[in-house]
């Protein structure tokens, strides 16, 4: 069995490295030559250079930055729902791994937001923010500010419960006689949560903070339903920005192909770094 295995192992891989490459690679591979050119269909294409980038920066010669707030805009939004979403759901697991009542109710509940899709879960949320906003004569795009936090709050709720049940796997796969052995140590609960499960839950970290990192950046159903990018696409996180330069302008295309790429290398960057930063503090 296992030479015939050892034999006929191509037969298995071909058609999952075919659909992958169809799939994934020749698509990646040549958007990313429609980047270098002017285009409106994926076969009407010119061949411009760098010109798309260039013009990600500089519309007829005047400084555009509509690119650069996405981005910045973007890393913030990033930023602030992965630590909050870190941190309540694994406080959220730590109380539900102590064997209180109703244990099983409060995972389905805390989970059921991630079962709900984007779209909708964005005009649920719209209609409850602009319902309190109204009564101060706001929206939730009056300003930058208050839309970001809308999303924050509408992203949260939804992931929450989601990483909530991958925190609940790795704690209860801490090993018991560990934290025995640190009580009787004299190690108080604080110390137990900082000297041993913390640390054993490296990998589980690794998992959820990737995770919540490229949600944050690749976000767009909520972005779109929510906000729209308004006041003034001010509120535009970088998916939709690429979107609105893809299909808002006409001959934009090639510039929205060439956003993409870029987007593609920072969430490749963001991810390998993330990934180096918490192997190096596990092998430590």
């Amino acid at each position: 069995m296992e030479k015939a295995t050892k034999r006929y192992w191509p037969l298995f891989v071909l058609p999952t490295m075919a659909a992958f490459c169809i799939g994934f690679i020749l698509p990646f591979v040549y958007g990313i030559f429609l980047s270098f050119c002017k285009f409106t269909t994926v076969t009407d294409f010119q061949w411009v250079g760098f010109e798309n980038y260039a013009k990600i920066f500089v519309v007829n010669g005047k400084l555009d930055t509509t690119f650069l707030h996405a981005l910045w805009y973007t890393a913030l939004y990033t930023i602030v729902t992965s630590v909050i979403i870190n941190i309540v759901a694994f406080a959220i697991a730590m109380a539900l791994t102590k064997g209180i009542k109703g244990t099983n109710a409060f995972r389905t509940i805390f989970f059921m937001p991630n079962l709900i899709g984007g779209i909708v879960l964005s005009y649920i949320w719209l209609m409850i923010f602009n319902s309190f906003l109204q009564r101060v004569s706001q929206t939730i795009v009056s300003t930058q500010w208050h839309a970001f936090w809308g999303m924050v709050i509408v992203m949260c709720w939804q992931q929450i419960g989601y990483m909530m049940i991958i925190y609940i796997a790795g704690i209860q796969n801490v090993p018991a006689d560990l934290i025995e052995a640190a009580q009787i140590d004299g190690a108080n609960n604080k110390q137990v949560l900082t000297n041993v499960i913390i640390p054993t839950l490296r990998p589980t970290i690794t998992v959820c903070t990737f995770l919540t990192l490229t949600n944050g950046f690749k976000m767009f159903d909520q972005n779109l339903a929510l906000t729209g990018g308004n006041p003034a696409r001010k509120s535009e996180l970088l998916a939709l920005n690429i979107y609105n330069t893809m299909y808002g302008k006409t001959g934009w295309q090639g510039v929205g192909q060439a956003k993409a790429v870029i987007f593609f290398i920072l969430v490749a960057i963001i991810s390998l770094l993330q990934n180096r930063i918490t192997a190096g503090k596990e092998e430590a």
